[in-house]
């Protein structure tokens, strides 16, 4: 058995932000993780020649201010996504090229205009930090995002459209989450300065998706961690939280480690899986149980040349009726080469094509590429996928989703402390909720909290 100060479940970014506070506070810490590898829900394909590409989280974008000044500290840089050129809307297998964020539909645009000013004026009236509490709670959360969104617009399109930002973002639809969820995450797509707004989630320049990392977003965890050395313990997954009057105790098969506080960083189904003893409060364990990841998928081209670029396009482009993919990304590396397009196939689109045969899903991927920039698109050097669904200790993605009557009735224990468990996951976090800037931000309270509680005799530096 070993004796530490702080236990830490989990080594994505969340866990091993808060196991980086810890130790610079003078705390002994131990992370505990279950893969063998750091990093959680971001993950880089090596292409070789010292080159990768996501095949999970990525972006980084205005007002992520911790997530940027953590890779500031770390010495990862970053660099702006592709957006000279044209982006593409693919209706019914015909694409349109546009500028801008928003698709050039034409019978959809006024109705999606009119929701994306209503659904902001009402994001900015939903506080941050407990949604629950927000005017009219219960009747938002009693609907769902799709149902306010048919009430409210005259046809398919704004709904349509919202669904492939959702897709991707939730890895679902608008029809599972409630509207307070919803609005509350757009809520989220802020700061403590700047309230969050629909446009700055889906945007390029100025939004979410302006920038990536050199050497791929898992190079923060991969820094972090060789920072804690051989205090990250991978490829031994936790089955057990104990606690008692002195100390808590985490067991990972025959090892088991004992500690003052334990934060727990891990996605929440899978915390609500652990064997707990004292077992969770009923309605921790009910919100664990409530918060199930979306259904997605990453789908990735390579080509010896990013050739759409000489075409005037991208490689933006967003997808409507019936294409496997809802929306796609020019994902090459900053060197120039070799050219990649990123599609997500998420939440419906996903249940429809993760049971068919790989060829016929790649198939039909890259004749999406293909209605989006050119015939070319069909002739890849390689080809691969990401299915978060098939990873075991994540299990989805990429963040979860409350249902209607989730955050109203089980809400505030969102993050509730039990004894000497703490928590930290990009679900918690009052900012950019399920994102990577969420993850740090959630990780640095945790930490925060324990130290709160640690003796005073603790060094502070």
């Amino acid at each position: 058995m070993n004796a530490c100060d702080v236990v830490v479940v989990g080594a994505g970014l969340a866990g091993l932000v808060a196991a980086r506070r810890l130790r610079s506070a003078g705390l002994d810490v131990v992370v505990v993780e279950a893969r063998d590898r750091v990093g959680g829900r971001t993950f880089d394909h090596d292409l070789g020649d010292g080159q990768v590409v996501e095949v999970g989280g990525q972006f980084i974008g205005p007002t992520q201010d911790r997530l940027l000044r953590l890779a500031g500290e770390l010495g990862v840089e970053t660099f702006r996504a592709n957006t000279a050129g044209a982006s593409v809307y693919v209706k019914n297998g015909r694409g349109t090229r546009y500028t801008g964020d928003i698709p050039p539909d034409l019978l959809a645009l006024p109705d999606l205009g009119v929701a994306m000013h209503r659904i902001d004026r009402m994001a900015e009236r939903i506080p941050v930090v407990a949604p629950w509490t927000a005017r009219d709670a219960s009747r938002l959360d009693g609907m769902t995002f799709e149902s306010w969104l048919r009430r409210t617009t005259l046809g398919r399109g704004a709904l349509d459209l919202v669904n492939a930002f959702l897709g991707s973002a939730f890895g679902g639809s608008a029809r599972d989450a409630s509207l307070l969820f919803g609005l509350w995450y757009i809520a989220t797509f802020g700061n403590e300065t700047h309230p969050g707004t629909l446009a700055r989630g889906i945007g390029v320049a100025g939004g979410a998706q302006e920038s990536r990392f050199v050497g791929g977003a898992q190079e923060l965890s991969r820094r972090l961690a060789a920072d804690l050395r051989e205090r990250v313990v991978l490829s031994a997954p936790v089955t057990a939280i104990e606690q008692d009057a002195r100390r808590a105790t985490v067991s990972a098969g025959a090892r088991t480690w004992t500690a003052e506080a334990v934060i727990v960083a891990i996605p929440p189904v899978l915390a609500g899986r652990l064997r707990w003893d004292p077992v969770l409060p009923a309605q921790q364990q009910a919100l664990l149980q409530r918060l199930p990841f979306g259904t997605l998928m990453k789908c990735e081209a390579i080509y010896p040349e990013p050739f759409w670029r000489e075409a005037g396009l991208n490689g933006s482009a967003v997808f409507r009726d019936g294409a496997p993919i809802c929306s796609m990304f020019d994902n090459t590396p900053p060197s120039g080469a070799p050219g990649i397009l990123m599609g997500f196939l998420g939440g419906q689109a996903w249940r429809t094509w993760s049971p068919r045969s790989g060829r016929e899903r790649r198939g039909a991927v890259l004749r999406s590429f293909a209605a989006a920039v050119g015939p070319e698109a069909l002739r890849p050097s390689s080809y691969f996928e990401q299915d978060w669904t098939r990873e075991p200790w994540t299990l989805g993605g990429p963040t979860a989703v409350a249902g209607p009557g989730v955050l109203t009735e089980y809400g505030p224990w969102l993050g509730r402390r039990f004894d000497r468990v703490h928590w930290a996951g990009a679900e918690l976090s009052p900012y950019w909720n399920g994102f990577m800037e969420g993850a740090v931000r959630s990780g640095e309270q945790a930490a925060c909290a324990v130290l709160a509680d640690a003796p005073e005799t603790v060094p502070q530096r």
